[in-house]
Formats: C-alpha cells, structure tokens, sequence
C-alpha cells in the first residue's frame, strides 16, 4: 500500500528533481557555450590557419567575430584616391595577390596576370594613359591586371596541345579571370586596412599601356588598382541604387517608367548630385552622364581603338 499511496509524493519529487537537472544543465550548458565563444576567440586571434580538428577533418575556424569584421568592412567600403607616405612591403602585397589567386577562375587555367608598378618612372609612364589622374603617381603601388591566354597557350606548345585562345571567347574568359582575381585582391587589401582605387581607363589605352608594360601577344590589360594607406579625411562613401533596382526573382522584370524614378530617386536628391547638375548647366542628372562623363563619341573612339588592340594582341582575327 505504502507503494501505491506514496506515488503521488513520488511523482512531485521527480519532477522537482527533473526540473533541478533541467536547470543545472541550461546552467553548464552557458558557462560551456561561453568558454567555447572564448575559445574560439582566442582560436581565430592566432590567424586565418588556426585549425579545429575533428575526426572526419581539420575545419577551418571561422569566429562571428571576424565573419562580422568582413561584412562590416565591405558595407563600408569607398574610394580611396590620397594615400600617406606608408609603403606596403612586399610581403603583404604578395600576400595579398597570393590570396586572391584563391578566386574562382575559367577551367581552373587562371587566364590573368598583373603587373605590379612600384618605381616613380614606371608610374610616371603609365600616368598618361590614365588621363594623368594623380593617384597613379601618388599611390605607392599601382596594379594592372590583365587578361592573359599567353601563359596557358605557351604551356600547351610545350606539351603538345594546341590551344585554340585566339579568338573573342577565350578573351571574354580571360577578362572574367582578370576581374575576379582583381576583385579578389581589393577585398583582401581592405580587409587589412588598405585604401585603393579602381581605374577602368586602362581599357580606354590598353594600347599605350602594352607598350609601357611590355605585354607580349595575348595579353590585354583590363583594369588598373591603385593602392595605398588611406589619408584622413577619408571621402564620403558614394550612393548605390537600392538592392530592389538590382534585384531579379527567377526572371528579369523590366523597368517601368514608376520604378524608375523610385530607384533613381535617392541618387537625384543628393546635393552633391544636384551640384553637379548646376555646374555643368545640365536638365537632369543623367545629362552628366551621356553629355559628358560618357558621351557617345567618346564610347565609340574607344570601342574601335580596343578592337584594334584585340587584333594586334591576337584575340581577334583580321577580316
């Protein structure tokens, strides 16, 4: 009887006891989750190759923290055209390239190269050819990086493969490679606290750039990095269109008249916008664009002047 009649007892106790151990492990669960936050931490401050090992594998420790510290930098990303007088040594700059050389590529062939331009004669050469924009001149280092079959092409001679790259395709894959290794490259540099600046007129006088570089045939540059330490003030971030403008679910959908001034309307607002409306006696801001950033003569001259060079290179055969 005494069994039966202290069930209930029995019952209440257990889950008293039930809720004790609940309790106590929630308890040795956070101390725990926060000696491993604490861990990793420390894990993650030794560097990128700390490695946590399990038994199907090493796995690379990723803290949020420096997850976090990458977005953060990417939000904030800007332009930077004034450096300080800091070099970057030649170890980290290789590191940085030697980085970015991780990013994906056409085949695996890795279709790029660049040219690293350190010396004050060689920047004061290639200034020209970038309209004599002062950061090529004031960065400590300037990069081109170009599109290059001429490597890859040399290596199937020499091993018996002919490698059909002389033709617009193998350019289109070669630029994409060059791109995304440049790209590469800028988001390691900021990450450790370089400043740098894209130059599209490299395409503009890639001609005048292959005979200041030496580039042999095959090789085009693409676009030109400057990098550097960034000097304080650092300039304002530029406006970007929001992601909605950017933004196609499954298929594209067309712009109507409405989304169009919704998306632009941010960008036409901004005084700095509106100033340069003002000064150059414009309608609308897209007049700056068309009628002087890039007029159509402008794009015209220069797609006739880059064909040209794509034929003297070898990407594109004469008619």
């Amino acid at each position: 009887m005494g069994r039966f009649t202290d069930e209930p007892r029995f019952k209440s106790n257990k889950k008293k006891n039930t809720e004790e151990i609940t309790d106590s492990f929630l308890a040795i669960t956070d101390i725990s989750g926060k000696i491993t936050d604490i861990f990793l931490e420390t894990m993650g401050a030794l560097g990128d190759n700390s490695y946590f090992c399990r038994k199907n594998g090493a796995i690379p420790i990723n803290t949020t923290k420096k997850k976090n510290h990458m977005i953060e930098c990417m939000k904030k990303r800007r332009t930077i055209r004034q450096y300080t007088s800091q070099p970057i040594s030649e170890d980290l700059l290789n590191e940085l390239l030697e980085v970015a050389s991780r990013a994906s590529n056409t085949g695996n062939m890795q279709l790029y190269s660049v040219v690293v331009t350190r010396d004050k004669a060689g920047k004061e050469r290639l200034a020209p050819a970038h309209f004599n924009q002062p950061m090529i001149t004031s960065a400590p280092v300037v990069l081109t990086f170009c599109a290059d079959a001429n490597r890859f092409v040399k290596w199937a001679e020499q091993r018996k493969a002919e490698a059909g790259f002389d033709n617009l395709q193998m350019f289109i894959a070669a630029t994409i490679d060059a791109m995304l290794f440049a790209e590469a490259f800028a988001e390691a540099a900021e990450e450790r606290g370089l400043g740098l600046c894209y130059l599209g007129t490299t395409a503009y006088n890639a001609g005048e750039i292959i005979k200041i570089l030496s580039l042999p045939r095959l090789v085009v540059p693409i676009v030109t990095i400057t990098v550097g330490y960034p000097q304080d003030p650092l300039p304002e971030q530029s406006e970007r269109l929001p992601l909605e403008a950017i933004l196609h679910t499954e298929q594209y959908a067309d712009y109507t008249p409405e989304s169009i001034d919704r998306f632009y309307k941010e960008k036409e607002e901004l005084e700095v916008n509106k100033h340069f409306v003002r000064i150059n006696n414009k309608e609308t801001l897209a007049q700056v664009f068309t009628d002087l950033r890039y007029p159509k003569e402008s794009n015209e001259k220069f797609s006739e002047t880059l064909l040209q060079t794509l034929k003297e290179q070898g990407f594109l055969k004469e008619k």
